[in-house]
């Protein structure tokens, strides 16, 4: 019998990885620190645990990269799309899912596989021998990610993450909130209405920008410097970099018509998003924090509809770790200094829930085939997948290695001489037509 994988962490990354090489023969023993150790997110044992979103993003697999990034985990028999799809709830143009439900699925699935064992406990050290994978996420145990930053000879860089408040659905005042999507967008009538939208007057949007910047906040310890990543800014260092920022990002009222006030154009709009199939909790699009709790009451209730809102969950600030993967990690996603080893998900400096799955994917494949002594050829740099592995293994500056989502400026750029000038929407159309030709084409290759 070949030797065993070894699998810390029990995330996104940790959970697909343990399926795809288990899928391939191979014993997996993953080893999960929760729920015995837990962390400021998480709030269940279960794997795969959403804790910042409910969202996949995008699923558009022509014109987005990480609708791209979906078709080619779903061609790749990936457990954790499978379970977004089964478990997804209206979001418009995008994949959004019951995060208990998809939680539940996926820890289901990877405890009724015959060849993965799950051992609740945590993992302190760096092993000496074996097959590992670390895929501990942005909330590495503080032991372990001493012992990752010995052993890398570096820092340990990181920044913060915020997550969004959640409120009740039977809390907020419909006679001034309303559904819809964007712009109608949706091929049914429930995902045109998949967004709970809370208007604003200019008054009270010069109102709300005033709180949040006036609001109390999280203070830091001296010793350690603020980053954060751009994709999920608080909504109040949002606000601090002007006062029509959040007008253009999550507040736009563009696409939106309000049937209470049809003739009146809101001045910037609020969207909450189902967080869970029943519909009885709904979470505050883009309103990630790090407000303190009674200042998130306060400001919060500002927002028409919003007034007499009961809080399911409130928001709050994470340290988000990860390596500098540039140096430290090899094409096949293995620690140089000990090979042994590899590292994926969100400690690789990928950012995004998909993104995390995708890495685990392919660390899960990478690690099986070595231990079946077949090695699998090289992840095409023409797909998502292969494009944002190129870029945290080598693709990157190190020097300025920040978190990543997957997008098209991380592809090769097409050859002019054979596809001419193009037009954003029609590069984006060949890149994803060049990325599922090299994608199905690796598949066949692999185990």
């Amino acid at each position: 019998m070949t030797e065993p994988l070894h699998i810390v962490g029990g995330g996104m990354a940790g959970s697909e990885a343990a399926w795809q090489a288990a899928e391939m023969g191979v014993r997996v023993i993953m080893h999960e620190m929760r729920p015995e150790v837990g962390t400021f997110a998480h709030k269940t044992g279960n794997l795969a645990e959403m804790v910042c979103s409910n969202s996949f993003r995008s699923d558009d697999d022509v014109y987005n990269a990480v609708g791209l990034l979906h078709w080619e985990m779903r061609a790749a028999g990936g457990l954790l799309i499978k379970m977004a799809d089964i478990h997804k709830l209206p979001a418009g143009g995008a994949l959004a899912v019951d995060r208990e439900e998809f939680a539940k699925g996926v820890t289901v699935a990877i405890h009724d596989h015959p060849l993965i064992s799950v051992l609740t406990e945590e993992v302190r050290e760096l092993p000496e021998d074996g097959k590992w994978i670390f895929a501990t996420g942005p909330l590495t145990s503080e032991r372990l990610g001493i012992a990752i930053a010995s052993e890398t000879d570096m820092e340990q860089l990181a920044f913060f993450d915020a997550i969004a408040p959640i409120v009740h659905a039977d809390s907020i005042d419909m006679s001034k909130a309303w559904m819809q999507s964007r712009y109608d967008k949706g091929e049914t009538e429930e995902e045109r209405t998949a967004y709970l939208n809370c208007p604003m007057t200019h008054t009270e949007y010069d109102n709300f920008i005033h709180a949040l910047r006036d609001a109390e906040k999280t203070e830091f310890r001296e010793n350690e410097t603020v980053q954060y990543f751009d994709g999920c800014l608080p909504i109040e260092v949002m606000a601090g970099r002007g006062h029509e920022t959040l007008r253009f990002g999550p507040m736009k009222p563009v696409g939106l018509t309000n049937p209470h006030k049809p003739s009146v154009k809101p001045h910037a709009v609020v969207q909450l998003r189902k967080d869970n199939a029943l519909g009885t909790l709904y979470n505050i699009v883009g309103f990630q924090t790090k407000m303190k709790y009674g200042a998130q009451k306060r400001v919060f209730k500002m927002i028409p509809g919003l007034e007499n809102a009961s809080f399911a969950r409130l928001g709050g600030m994470h340290r988000n770790t990860f390596i500098n993967s540039p140096i430290l990690l090899d094409r096949q996603m293995r620690l140089r200094s000990r090979p042994h080893m590899r590292f994926a998900g969100q400690i690789t400096g990928v950012e995004g829930y998909v993104e995390s799955a995708a890495m685990g994917l392919i660390a899960g494949r990478l690690a099986a085939a070595e231990i079946l002594g077949k090695p699998l050829p090289e992840v095409p740099q023409d797909s998502a997948t292969g494009a944002l592995l190129h870029h945290i293994s080598g693709g990157a500056n190190a020097k300025t290695f920040q978190p990543m989502n997957v997008n098209f400026g991380l592809f090769e750029p097409l050859d002019s001489a054979k596809h001419g000038r193009r037009n954003r929407k029609e590069r984006y159309r060949a890149y994803s037509e060049r990325a599922k030709s090299a994608w199905r084409k690796w598949l066949r290759h692999t185990i």
